[in-house]
């Protein structure tokens, strides 16, 4: 379905491999608006202002997908709970077949102030137990 929309864009050559964006948090209500729901608040407000859907259900996450100029990219918010997004995440990678360097993990880290963003590269857990870690 990606490949083909790319595809019908007149880039028949090479298809560039999609990033996949993955917005750690906790389902339900209890968590919205909480520091640790950060991840999917940075998914959201991606998907918001590069006008892609959140419809759909792939993997155990809430996920959407489209282009950021000319390149690919597939959103995720694991529905599974944080420390168990690797049941997720793992499996949206193996499925698109895409190398860990083209996989970013959004999640708070209370080592640093509120507002304050880090890009990180080989990044660690975080302090999260198990949830960036997993296995292809």
């Amino acid at each position: 379905m990606l490949i083909n929309r790319f595809l019908r864009r007149g880039f028949c050559t090479a298809v560039a491999r999609p990033w996949l964006f993955v917005g750690l948090g906790n389902p339900g209500d209890k968590y919205k608006g909480t520091r640790h729901n950060v991840g999917f608040e940075m998914i959201d407000a991606f998907a918001e202002s590069q006008g892609i859907s959140m419809n759909t259900v792939h993997c155990k996450a809430t996920f959407g997908q489209g282009f950021v100029g000319d390149a690919p990219v597939l959103l995720a918010k694991p529905q599974t709970y944080m420390n168990l997004s690797g049941e997720s995440t793992g499996p949206l990678a193996a499925y698109y077949k895409l190398p860990l360097n083209r996989v970013l993990v959004f999640h708070d880290d209370m080592g640093l102030p509120c507002g304050v963003l880090r890009l990180r590269h080989n990044g660690g857990h975080g302090g999260h137990n198990g949830c960036v870690y997993w296995s292809l």
